[in-house]
């Protein structure tokens, strides 16, 4: 059964206070996501939700809305952080918000004094301070909590593997709001397919504009005057050049172009201290250009970088480059991004396609559609990492689904399904092709409603739905809907193993269903659908060999009406 949660009382006069005093009216996206967190609070189960919104579209907001209504409750709330400055970022913000109700807040990172961290652990410990900020220290055994009742967890996928564990342990009966601009694929595929829920927030905020994106081969004489014209607006640039090896001769060159400009340093293989340093001294306007791996895309806030230049774009996964670009655009001026590739390099397809995409998601609120064209061009992937576990390689991802399928219902406390663990490969294209839906988020949705198929009638609903809403269907698409049929009568049969060539589909029957079924009939059945068929009776199977020839209008088709006749007619129940 699904584990029992605490129930947060509904809104008092205190919450609307509170939510009264933030200076500007949400957007009615923001209206709904709040009540979707509200409600999840207020139910008895412990929630699980996923708020997808770009930078500036009021995650932090709704966030503490969310924090007053747990510790209005009675509950202690932690704020999780990838980074140090981003820590920081949100306890100078949370400190303003809450002043006016006397909630006590601690802050844990290692610019923190130890004496200051001493004493916040007893407050967290016996329960006077509320809410808790911090980046992995808060994942400490050293921090114990008097009473948590809700995680916020900021960019929950820049957190590495320990970490995420440590993150599942203080998940116990514990309510869980993560914030993403855009979310990585499999993140978005675990709310797609119901194992945490989803708010979106699409609605820009005011002042804020586009980031013009240009898509353009690498031209030093280009760089330099790009360079150039943005320090001389007294803005900050970002430099994004993803090779450690040679970003110090990257750096070195770049002071060759613009003399006078101050340029610092950041990437992976720095001590972290060393590297929130650097953060620090741009984050206060020391530095004038940051060259940097793509350490930086994590969510920090520089109003005065309004320019970022991306080395090798075509190298970067589509969210991460969306990710990158939005550390530029944080203030009321034009931001801009250059994404750069090599003139005389031969892009892959998959490549192409991620630079078209980020120049044509140019419009404020793209992280949820980058995150679904992400999803669409590269798939999921595994849910929770082959890296991570170190099995589901070795299981493979249909048989991983099922179990992951399985997990979910029980955790849902729905009755386990009996099903056969066995996939049949039908040489059958599963693709909706762009040319009849443009939408990434309709096609996945498409393909989720295929994959459902266990009945005619369900063909011929989606068929009707699909008809009406996009036009005809093609014969591509109707082949793949008889298909994923296909695949479920080959499990309801007891179907042991299905083999397709060129000269025959071979299907063998399991030994349960083979001794449950009318010979006679099946021999009748299958001259009439002009069928070869024979019996493997040292095996104790019943083995079909067709030939995909003699079948009517597809093999597809008529397996299907094959495998529905030796249901209906065939096999004593």
């Amino acid at each position: 059964m699904q584990k029992k949660g605490f129930a947060f009382k509904e809104d008092d006069e205190f919450q609307y206070a509170f939510e009264s005093l933030f200076p500007f009216e949400l957007t009615s996206g923001q209206n709904q996501a709040m009540e979707e967190i509200k409600k999840d609070m207020e139910a008895d189960t412990p929630m699980d939700r996923l708020l997808c919104g770009d930078v500036g579209f009021g995650k932090t907001e709704l966030a503490f809305r969310a924090a007053f209504k747990a510790i209005n409750s009675g509950k202690q709330v932690a704020l999780l952080c990838p980074t140090t400055l981003l820590a920081r970022q949100h306890y100078e913000r949370a400190m303003e918000r809450f002043a006016t109700f006397g909630i006590k807040i601690a802050i844990f990172s290692r610019l923190i004094p130890l004496s200051r961290q001493s004493s916040y652990l007893k407050g967290v410990e016996d329960g006077s301070i509320h809410f808790v900020i911090g980046t992995h220290k808060l994942l400490s055994n050293k921090i114990k909590y008097k009473d948590l009742g809700l995680l916020i967890i900021d960019e929950e996928q820049r957190f590495g593997v320990a970490q995420k564990e440590k993150i599942k342990e203080l998940k116990t009966n514990v309510d869980v709001l993560s914030l993403s601009a855009t979310p990585i694929p499999r993140t978005l595929q675990m709310s797609l397919i119901g194992i945490r829920s989803l708010s979106q927030l699409n609605s820009a905020p005011v002042n804020r504009m586009p980031i013009q994106t240009y898509v353009m081969p690498q031209d030093n004489n280009v760089i330099k005057e790009l360079l150039e014209r943005e320090l001389a607006r007294k803005g900050q640039v970002f430099y994004v050049h993803n090779n450690v090896t040679t970003i110090y001769e990257k750096a070195t060159y770049l002071q060759s172009l613009v003399k006078d400009a101050r340029i610092g340093i950041v990437h992976g293989q720095m001590e972290k201290d060393d590297i929130e340093d650097v953060m620090i001294k741009f984050y206060n306007g020391e530095i004038d250009i940051l060259v940097c791996t793509s350490i930086i895309e994590t969510g920090i806030d520089i109003p005065n970088a309004n320019m970022i230049i991306i080395e090798n774009a075509d190298c970067f996964g589509l969210a991460q480059l969306y990710q990158i670009k939005g550390r530029v655009g944080r203030g009321n001026r034009i931001a801009y991004a250059y994404l750069l590739y090599k003139g005389n390099k031969n892009m892959n397809d998959d490549a192409k396609k991620r630079l078209k995409a980020i120049q044509e998601f140019t419009e404020l609120g793209s992280g949820y559609k980058i995150a679904m064209r992400d999803l669409a061009i590269r798939g999921s992937g595994d849910i929770l990492g082959s890296e991570q576990s170190g099995y589901i390689d070795a299981v493979g991802m249909d048989l991983y689904m099922k179990l992951l399928n399985e997990a979910i219902n029980e955790e849902k406390g729905l009755p386990k399904e009996e099903d056969n663990i066995r996939k049949y490969h039908i040489a059958v294209s599963r693709h909706v092709d762009a040319k009849y839906v443009e939408d990434d988020a309709i096609r996945i949705e498409i393909h989720q409603s295929i994959s459902k198929i266990k009945s005619r009638e369900q063909i011929n609903m989606l068929i009707k739905e699909y008809t009406d809403r996009y036009g005809k269907l093609s014969e591509q698409i109707l082949l793949y809907m008889e298909e994923k049929y296909l695949e479920y009568l080959l499990k309801k049969s007891d179907v042991e193993s299905y083999k397709e060539t060129t000269d025959e589909i071979k299907i063998v029957f399991d030994e349960d269903i083979s001794s449950r079924m009318n010979a006679t009939k099946l021999f009748d059945l299958s001259i009439d659908m002009k069928l070869k068929y024979k019996f493997d009776y040292r095996n104790k199977r019943i083995i079909i060999k067709i030939d995909p020839h003699e079948t009517t209008k597809s093999y597809i088709y008529g397996l299907v009406n094959y495998l529905e006749a030796v249901d209906k007619n065939v096999v004593k129940r």
